[in-house]
């Protein structure tokens, strides 16, 4: 399948220093012809912070995607029983959610929409930003790394000296690892540099 004939459900949780690159990868899949349906973390749909106000980056994902997209629990709860992405992707993934998702809890729209997906046994596609990716979360990730149909952006650390536990995915590559992940394959190598 190619992206212009796919239908993406995209789900942005709270790692909010990295929404610049995710705006940009979501036009690139735009502009390739998926159909992208934005879901919103409670966080994201709500938290002003110092990259962004809340409002104004929902409304941009609205235009880009020209959609509404989901912010509620209820409203991602139909993603399963009415089969509606042919992938999700959550980008940024942050720690929090990917601890979440590992652990079965469903307490927000993203894991509810990853959760409703899931049990259609169609690829989930994690681009993990998170602080603790090799301190506490390890555990998490690896966790979801051997769960069916999940599938990894490749990521790598950002900033090994003043940050050694963090990681973060190359977004760049989130359409390659939405093509892999439709053949039923992990893109490679998962752990970049």
């Amino acid at each position: 399948m190619k992206l212009s004939e796919c239908n993406i459900g995209f789900a942005i949780t709270g790692s909010f220093c990295t929404f610049d690159k995710i705006k940009s990868q979501i036009k690139v899949l735009k502009d390739e012809g998926a159909d992208i349906t934005p879901i919103f973390s409670f966080n994201t749909y709500n938290m002003d912070t110092r990259f962004t106000k809340a409002k104004d980056f929902i409304d941009e994902i609205k235009q880009i995607t020209g959609k509404e997209g989901m912010s509620t629990i209820q409203q991602a709860e139909a993603v399963g029983p009415n089969k509606l992405f042919d992938v999700l992707v959550i980008a940024p993934c942050t720690g929090n959610t990917a601890a979440k998702l590992a652990n079965g809890i469903t307490d927000t729209p993203v894991l509810m929409a990853a959760k409703a997906h899931l049990r259609n046994n169609l690829p989930l596609i994690i681009s993990i930003s998170t602080n603790d990716a090799l301190g506490i979360n390890l555990q998490n990730i690896g966790k979801l790394m051997v769960m069916k149909n999940i599938f990894f952006v490749p990521f790598g650390q950002d900033d090994y000296i003043k940050k050694p536990n963090s990681m973060i995915a190359d977004v760049s590559k989130i359409g390659d690892t939405i093509e892999a992940a439709m053949n039923n394959r992990q893109i490679q190598p998962v752990i970049t540099n």
